[in-house]
């Protein structure tokens, strides 16, 4: 997602289409679950498919058709999507994998983590200058990291690759020159030949057709689940400083770390239990560093 202009103030619309974002995101989890019998691939290219009618007929009622067409005719547009696309795509794939494998904690952390590695990003590849609590959140989060692989003898790469590729996928999102909602479009508008294919090629063995009527009504609903939060959040966004966004980011995270807790019971063993609040002590120096200079710069 792109990051928006900073906002001198907060409006009630922004903030209540954010709101409203998050939540959606906090709960999606749910909805996964109840699709965790279908092959992840199936998932995301229904994902994929379902999500360009509901992006398509809400930028008709925006009237912002044409900042798609014209991007299509654009092959340097073109090539940036495509490389976006590709990176939404992979995260969406692992998300879904990782809700019905019983990975949910490994999916929060892994958004829990993603602004401290945008951060980290901005540091290293823009030469953008941190403060120092900023520094020590970004190591907090890294021992994190380093106590969960040493316990668990493996490196956490559910969690790794959703902050990776959905840190790069927003970084790279705001050097494309197109809006928000647009840019999404174009993106599943470029995986919509893969996905099409796929699923033609599952035949009758997909789950759309050999499935029951809830599984078919759940595959037909993830074009809304996927492209309403993400819309919603484009145009809240908008209305919003920063520093809110980057409070109410955690909302998601958040609501799926309780979920997989306290409704899917995933084990929270000594290492979750050291680990997470390492991770919550990281976010809560950045937000009050992000703060503090968002104040500054207003002053």
């Amino acid at each position: 997602m792109t990051t928006p202009a900073p906002q001198t103030g907060d409006t009630r619309a922004g903030f209540a289409f954010a709101v409203m974002a998050y939540l959606m995101w906090g709960f999606l989890p749910l909805y996964m679950k109840a699709l965790a019998h279908v092959p992840a691939l199936e998932i995301i290219a229904h994902r994929i498919l379902w999500s360009v009618p509901v992006a398509g007929l809400i930028l008709i009622v925006l009237g912002r058709t044409g900042d798609v067409a014209r991007a299509l005719r654009t092959p340097r547009m073109v090539g940036m999507a495509a490389v976006t696309a590709t990176l939404i795509s992979i995260n969406w794939g692992v998300y879904v994998w990782a809700i019905a494998n019983d990975r949910a904690l490994d999916a929060a952390l892994g958004y829990y983590i993603n602004p401290l590695f945008s951060v980290a990003l901005g540091a290293v590849i823009l030469r953008e200058g941190l403060a120092p609590a900023q520094w020590v959140a970004v190591g907090l989060a890294a021992i994190a990291v380093a106590i969960l692989t040493l316990s668990a003898g493996v490196v956490p790469w559910v969690a790794l690759i959703l902050m990776t590729t959905f840190g790069l996928y927003g970084f790279l999102r705001k050097t494309l020159p197109i809006g928000p909602n647009q840019g999404f479009l174009l993106e599943v508008l470029l995986l919509s030949p893969p996905a099409l294919a796929w699923l033609l090629w599952l035949g009758p063995s997909g789950q759309i057709i050999a499935g029951s009527w809830t599984d078919i009504a759940l595959l037909l609903g993830t074009g809304a689940v996927t492209a309403i939060p993400l819309m919603l959040y484009a145009n809240g966004a908008k209305g919003l400083k920063l520093s809110t966004i980057g409070i109410l980011q955690y909302i998601a995270p958040t609501m799926i770390f309780l979920i997989a807790v306290f409704v899917f019971d995933e084990p929270f063993g000594p290492a979750r239990a050291l680990a997470f609040p390492l991770i919550w002590a990281a976010l809560i120096l950045y937000t009050a560093s992000m703060i503090r200079s968002a104040r500054t710069a207003r002053a």
